[in-house]
């Protein structure tokens, strides 16, 4: 029996794998390539125009690998191309969009943090986001430079993480925020020492289950059978593979064997 056609998944980097995880756990039938653009890592200091050329060669690469959907893993790339690439592509295209309404949901303060890339915040598409959410809720957005770059290094608990950490939360919390939006894929990874510094009154939201969720729903689901072959995730990485297969296989929880993305 053939392999059932592949999703694909992208991100900036490493981030995107805290998406994945959620996909994983809950369509554990689905084969997906990941393309991480390390080597074009950060987006966030990038214009619309340069995320965009990013974002087009790597939806045709994927399409060449016979994706049958690709998930844009990376919250400045779906607010700088997602638009573009539904637009110029046939297949369907999966978005990152902030946990906004889930926390104006959940606070009880009246008052949300959104932690975010420079370029996510630069952009029109989170600020109507907000707008259409908010109500009466006070929102408060933070640029937080760095701290892709210290996931991107596996650095996630580091005396400078938490330093950079600790600059951009405690503020939030200080102005009353009792919901933290993790507005970023690579941001869940550093849930952990952002719990501890902001305390445990302080929920911290991100989208991974909800874009899972989104996934599911417009892929049919695949009956198991014996002679089905396993689903397969391949890897592969623009920057170096060895750092991806050292760094990604920790983020991950287990090996993965990368392969040069070079485009």
């Amino acid at each position: 029996m053939a392999e059932p056609a592949p999703i694909g998944v992208f991100d900036s980097g490493l981030g995107g794998l805290s998406v994945l995880r959620e996909i994983v756990a809950r369509r554990p039938d689905l084969s997906t390539i990941y393309v991480a653009d390390s080597g074009h890592c950060p987006y966030g200091g990038k214009s619309a125009d340069q995320i965009i050329e990013r974002a087009e060669v790597i939806t045709e690469f994927l399409l060449a690998q016979g994706a049958q959907l690709i998930v844009v893993a990376c919250n400045t790339a779906t607010i700088a191309a997602v638009e573009y690439l539904r637009a110029h592509y046939s297949v369907p295209f999966v978005g990152m969009e902030p946990a906004v309404k889930p926390a104006v949901a959940a606070t009880r303060s009246r008052v949300i943090g959104v932690l975010a890339t420079g370029a996510a915040l630069a952009g029109d598409k989170l600020h109507r986001l907000i707008d259409r959410h908010r109500g009466t809720v006070r929102v408060i957005t933070q640029p937080c430079p760095g701290l892709v770059e210290q996931v991107e290094n596996g650095d996630l608990d580091g005396p400078e993480t938490r330093r950079l950490l600790a600059e951009y939360a405690r503020p939030l919390v200080a102005a009353g925020a009792d919901v933290l939006v993790l507005g970023c894929t690579h941001y869940p990874f550093l849930r952990a020492p952002l719990a501890e510094i902001v305390g445990p009154g302080i929920i911290l939201l991100d989208t991974g289950a909800a874009v899972a969720r989104r996934v599911d729903s417009l892929l049919p689901a695949t009956l198991a059978s014996a002679d089905r072959p396993a689903a397969v995730l391949r890897w592969h990485s623009s920057g170096d593979p060895q750092q991806m297969m050292t760094i990604g296989s920790r983020l991950w929880g287990q090996g993965m064997r990368v392969q040069a993305f070079i485009a």
